[in-house]
């Protein structure tokens, strides 16, 4: 049930991610729009003259402050619909649709009962709201949820429906949003009757949160820290962002719900003289966080790395600095001590309450719209003014926050020996708990390659156990979050090979943290998925699969060398000569590559099978610590299979020589496809030096390559 309930939570906290993207760009326009329109803002910057009432400048920012408040004012709507995008498991597009009428039908239904029982004037103050022009409850983006997680339900149990011929128009897709017209015309009736208790119950706890003051800060800030690595805080903090519960206040005559949607009501309002500190105590304790704090721990892992591997280490933690400075995005440098020393995750957490509650208790007041980046203490604090603000008290309670930081995590990470970036054995990687920023650059430089899409998207999917094992696939603003079939068939070490910072696995549900690039991976796994018909897992056996792990020979001879002989019979050309970007300049590792004269592939050394892609194309070997890929063909991916016939499965234990596989080279060849087998050491940086020591034709079986 625990699992289950965590698979639940995960899906519904990253559907809260798709409406939540939006909040800094409507953040940015009515930030930039309401600064740069309020008179006394402008006077004291001595602009009134040059942008004041009646110039462009003015009438253009008056424009960006308006499409800006759009967003906010509509943000249950925008919710209904991203809520059902990220809930529905397959034509997404119908599931939008239909949240978007189901949520005129509720509120519909909702303003009719209201005219039966007398209008607004009937009920409580604040108790109504105008929504799209009609006077209903107000029900805030809670509405919006509670629309959004019912239509996507029905859309994954109808979306597929078969009607009797009378009826077959409205059968499938076109059914969905039929049936919830229907059903939404009666949640809105019944909705009349329980929303008014449940939003006397909300607002109670919204006073209950305000009168626990400073403790109820630290409290908030806590929680919220300690669910990052289950990627549940986005549900955690949402109803204080946009509901009541996060406080209550009237603005230029209007009842306004919730912290954010305070903030920004009194960022429009020109009569605002200092915001509300009640809603920003949700907020501000994160500039002094992320823009102080973590990179006070990042250049306390840096000093204690080994002087060897500072320079190493250097780039990677000073990267993983300004992402939090600048954006707020702090998963790379928090998952690099998470997975490695808990314990500091957990000091780290409870500063984080600290900053919130100092924060709170110095009155300042600074909003965000989606984290607590430079960026937005820029448009939100430094912009809006210290009167307005108190921004200028985050520097001197940084700064102190950045010593605490680097003191508290020198000490922890030396007296017990924590195995942070830099203080790694000599074989392991110096990463952020992973190549982050090689993968990333890697991506990059892939963007407009679809080949090497689909090379990333397959491992991926083979990581995650194959496509006949993926539920559904969806991403955060860092995260790619899928729900599998059966949990114990997703590969973590594959997974970390495709430039992971980190995985979370919940029963069901499975967290794989890319960082910001994750939307592009997700939209490439997304078509990658769609284009392969099947990825049954290879079922072929080696003839003696009862061969123990330990008669693996370690190929390690006096000298402390490994040899690695050719896979292929065929001639050996150094990878520079593959003519492939990513092989050609040792993206995923050195080696070398065969171009073979017949079609079979046998183990280079004694060895275990760990990976077999499902397209078949590429079987990942390990022998003692050299981690080998045999990459047949160029581009084949695409191939999705055909023309290869592979003979065993991961697990398998290999002598040298054993046949690994088979290809048809004159099937590829005809397909447009190169044949040439790189053979990459994919944990080079694991080595001293590996040498190339036989070029030209070779036999299978025949030494090419040395590593020390």
């Amino acid at each position: 049930m625990k699992d289950k309930a965590f698979s639940v939570l995960q899906r519904v906290g990253r559907s809260f991610m798709l409406p939540v993207a939006v909040l800094p760009v409507a953040g940015l326009l009515l930030g930039l729009g309401a600064s740069l329109t309020n008179v006394t803002t402008l006077e004291t910057y001595n602009l009134i003259g040059f942008m004041g009432p009646g110039t462009v400048i003015y009438n253009i920012m008056t424009i960006l402050s308006q499409c800006g408040s759009i967003i906010f004012d509509n943000l249950p709507l925008i919710f209904a619909v991203g809520v059902a995008i990220g809930m529905a498991k397959r034509e997404k597009e119908v599931a939008a649709l239909a949240a978007m009428i189901a949520f005129f039908v509720m509120h519909a239904a909702v303003s009719g009962m209201i005219v039966i029982y007398g209008g607004a004037e009937a009920f409580m103050s604040g108790a109504t709201a105008s929504v799209l022009g009609m006077t209903s409850l107000q029900m805030g983006v809670f509405g919006g949820i509670i629309v959004g997680l019912g239509i996507a339900a029905l859309h994954n149990r109808y979306y597929k429906i078969e009607l009797p011929a009378a009826f077959a128009f409205f059968q499938g897709t076109r059914f969905v949003p039929i049936i919830g017209t229907i059903v939404y015309t009666f949640v809105g009736i019944l909705m009349f009757y329980i929303w008014q208790p449940v939003q006397i119950g909300i607002n109670q706890l919204g006073g209950l949160v305000a009168t626990t003051g400073v403790v109820g800060t630290f409290f908030f800030g806590l929680i919220k820290r300690l669910l990052i690595p289950f990627g549940l805080h986005h549900v955690f903090y949402m109803p204080f962002w946009q509901t009541a519960i996060g406080g209550t206040m009237e603005i230029a005559g209007n009842v306004v719900e919730g912290a954010q949607n305070i903030f920004f009501a009194q960022l429009a309002d020109p009569a605002t003289t200092h915001f509300s500190t009640l809603a920003t105590r949700f907020f501000s304790g994160e500039f002094i966080l992320y823009i102080f704090g973590f990179p006070g721990a990042a250049y306390a892992m840096y000093r204690c790395a080994r002087p060897e591997k500072r320079k190493e280490v250097y780039g990677l933690l000073l990267s993983a600095s300004l992402t939090s400075i600048m954006t707020g995005i702090t998963e790379p440098i928090e998952f690099s001590f998470l997975f490695v020393a808990p314990i500091l995750f957990g000091i780290s957490a409870v500063f984080a309450g600290l900053a919130y509650a100092i924060a709170h208790a110095l009155n300042i007041a600074v909003g965000l719209t989606f984290s607590g980046g430079f960026i937005d203490l820029f448009l939100f604090g430094i912009l809006q003014g210290n009167a307005k603000t108190s921004w200028l008290r985050i520097i001197p309670v940084g700064i102190i926050y950045f010593i605490v930081y680097y003191f508290v995590f020198s000490f922890l990470i030396k007296k017990f020996n924590l195995k942070t970036p830099g203080r790694e054995e000599d074989h392991v990687e110096t990463k952020l708990y992973n190549r982050a920023d090689y993968e990333s650059k890697k991506s990059a430089e892939k963007v407009n390659q679809t080949d090497n899409k689909d090379e990333l998207s397959a491992v991926i999917t083979e990581g995650l156990g194959g496509k006949d094992n993926i539920s559904d696939v969806d991403a955060c603003a860092t995260r790619l979050r899928v729900t599998v079939f059966d949990s114990n068939k997703v590969k973590e070490n594959v997974l970390k090979s495709t430039g992971a910072s980190g995985i979370v696995k919940k029963g069901n549900g499975v967290q794989v943290i890319y960082g910001p690039r994750v939307t592009v991976i997700k939209s490439n796994l997304d078509d990658y998925l769609a284009g392969n018909s099947s990825s049954k897992p290879v079922q072929n056996k080696v003839p003696d699969e009862t061969r123990a792990v330990e008669e693996i020979n370690h190929k390690r001879d006096h000298t402390g060398q490994t040899v690695i002989c050719s896979p292929v019979t065929g001639k050996v050309v150094e990878l520079k000569d593959v003519g492939d970007g990513v092989f050609s300049e040792s993206m995923m590792g050195q080696g070398f590559a065969v171009e073979p004269s017949d079609g079979k592939v046998v183990a280079p050394f004694d060895c275990k099978v760990v990976t077999v892609f499902n397209t078949k194309h590429a079987i990942g070997l390990v022998s003692g610590n050299v981690e080998l890929l045999i990459h047949i063909g160029i581009d084949t991916v695409k191939l999705k299979g055909e023309g290869f016939d592979v003979k065993v499965e991961a697990g398998d234990i290999l002598k040298k020589g054993d046949l690994i596989a088979s290809f048809d080279k004159k099937f590829i060849t005809e397909a447009g496809y190169s044949v040439i087998t790189p053979v990459i050491i994919t944990n080079t940086d694991h080595f001293k030096n590996i040498n190339l020591i036989h070029k030209g034709n070779v036999q299978a079986g025949d030494q090419v390559l040395v590593v020390e």
